[in-house]
């Protein structure tokens, strides 16, 4: 009788903790809905308020690990843990220092993520160079940035990292700059080549008129040619041509057109002289 006594109270117990067991569970699973729901509903008005996907996304998510947070302080309470906590909590005094130095690269990160949410250095879509690696941004998370480069590839990059280091925004005002240089033959008509190259690249598709109108000069006497740089610029904003396409086709049409016209572009030359009068073997 006493053994039949033992096991009921075992039975008793083992059925106690597992109803305060499925109830946490299940009040901890509450709880991460509500923070996936509150996450898509605080990003998406916050987008409308803010016009910012890049803040907007990382103030909802700092509210939807508050609520895990809070979840997980229930949960504590519900299988009666809150003693343990509030002991944890009193006496942490070198406990917070071991923990605090153990993390102390995600608490970086993490206050690096606010700065440069607020901060704002780069938005969603731009195109960066950071650390020397360069890609388009997708999101900034709690704890690092991602980027996606020219090739395909993903990179999470550390928030501490990009506020340790230079960042380049190349399309942070909507606005790029490239240039290449045309070496033309000595004895050319040199303002008419200008003027033949001004006129021509206006008409390239993805090159801006206007303000930021092209531009072309003379930049360097060289040993074969004379070098004149051409500067256009093209609108991040607008990716319908992609900016490796307008720079290439600036360079096709200007080159075409001052074949065309008759200006040489020579290669280096190189000039031999033959100080003892014997005959030079070439190839």
């Amino acid at each position: 009788m006493e053994e039949f006594d033992f096991l009921s109270l075992d039975w008793s117990s083992l059925k106690h903790v597992l109803i305060i067991s499925g109830i946490a569970i299940l009040t901890f699973l509450v709880f991460l809905y509500l923070a996936r729901k509150s996450k898509t509903f605080l990003r998406i008005r916050l987008i409308r308020r803010m016009d910012d996907d890049l803040l907007a996304n990382f103030l909802a998510g700092i509210f939807s690990s508050l609520v895990i947070l809070a979840g997980l302080l229930v949960v504590f309470r519900i299988i009666g843990l809150t003693g343990v906590v509030s002991g944890l909590l009193a006496g942490a005094g070198i406990s917070a220092f071991i923990i605090g130095f153990a993390l102390k690269d995600i608490g970086e990160n993490f206050l690096a993520g606010i700065i440069l949410a607020f901060k704002r250095p780069f938005r969603v879509g731009d195109i960066v160079d950071i650390n020397g690696m360069n890609g388009q941004v997708l999101t900034l998370n709690l704890r690092d940035t991602q980027i996606k480069t020219g090739d395909g590839k993903d990179v999470f990059i550390p928030n501490g990292v990009i506020l340790k280091n230079p960042l380049i925004n190349y399309t942070i005002d909507g606005f790029l700059r490239y240039d290449f240089i045309i070496g033309l033959d000595y004895g050319s008509d040199y303002q008419g080549a200008i003027d033949l190259i001004k006129k021509e690249i206006i008409d390239v598709p993805g090159v801006l008129n206007g303000a930021k109108s092209p531009e072309v000069w003379v930049t360097d006497l060289a040993e074969s040619t004379l070098n004149i740089q051409v500067t256009f610029w093209v609108n991040t904003f607008e990716r319908s041509i992609s900016d490796a396409v307008v720079k290439s086709g600036a360079i096709l049409q200007v080159l075409t057109a001052l074949e065309k016209a008759g200006y040489n572009m020579p290669a280096r030359i190189i000039e031999l002289k033959n100080h003892q009068n014997k005959s030079l073997k070439t190839s």
